[in-house]
């Protein structure tokens, strides 16, 4: 690795260990406002901030051992991309199955102005954080693992805009389904992402914006 290189991939280690404890800080917070609410798609959007801080882990442990080894070892890095897949596939199953109970039983649940002020931080931060990595994974000629994990950030900005309307809507006409939807909303998001990252669509569908 160059010196150039070896800076860069000191700035994606910086940044994937901020995405780290960002994320960890906003899913404690809002698993605890969607717990406290009964607010599926709060609950779900946290989870996801924890899946989220995983697959930031994994880019960390493999950026490090370039750093380390001064080598990209594309077979674990092809591995950790189908791991990330695998956890978004379980988020969207845990929110389809409790949206479907939370329907079924009729659950009315109640407002979450904490749950809002997370979703409106989100907004801000994600977006510049999805678009420092792309910035880092572009300069290192098209890196798959560094592109990937920025575009799974910026698939975070749709999840907020799709939660955070949920409840807005949900506090302005008090109908208690549109929280279990926005929880499906979110499935679907998990699913897509989830195939794309497994099969490695998540870099092609990135490169295709230059």
């Amino acid at each position: 690795m160059s010196e150039v290189e070896v800076g860069l991939t000191r700035r994606g280690l910086r940044l994937a260990w901020f995405t780290i404890s960002y994320n960890l800080i906003e899913g404690v917070v809002a698993v605890t406002a969607g717990v406290l609410a009964g607010l599926v798609s709060l609950i779900g959007f946290g989870i996801d901030s924890g899946i989220e801080s995983m697959s930031a882990v994994l880019v960390a442990m493999r950026l490090s051992a370039r750093l380390r080894h001064g080598t990209v070892d594309e077979a674990k890095e092809r591995r950790a991309l189908r791991f990330v897949a695998i956890t978004f596939f379980l988020l969207a199953g845990y929110v389809t199955v409790e949206g479907i109970c939370a329907l079924m039983a009729a659950e009315v649940p109640d407002t979450s102005p904490l749950g809002i002020a997370v979703l409106v931080a989100s907004l801000f931060v994600m977006p510049l954080l999805a678009a420092a990595k792309r910035r880092v994974g572009v300069a290192l000629g098209g890196d798959p693992l560094i592109l990937a994990d920025a575009a799974e950030t910026r698939i975070c900005v749709w999840l907020s805009v799709s939660t955070l309307a949920g409840l807005l809507l949900f506090q302005l006409t008090g109908a208690a389904w549109l929280d279990p939807v926005a929880g499906f909303v979110i499935a679907a998001f998990a699913i897509h992402e989830g195939i794309e990252a497994w099969h490695g669509e998540l870099v092609e569908a990135d490169d295709d914006d230059d």
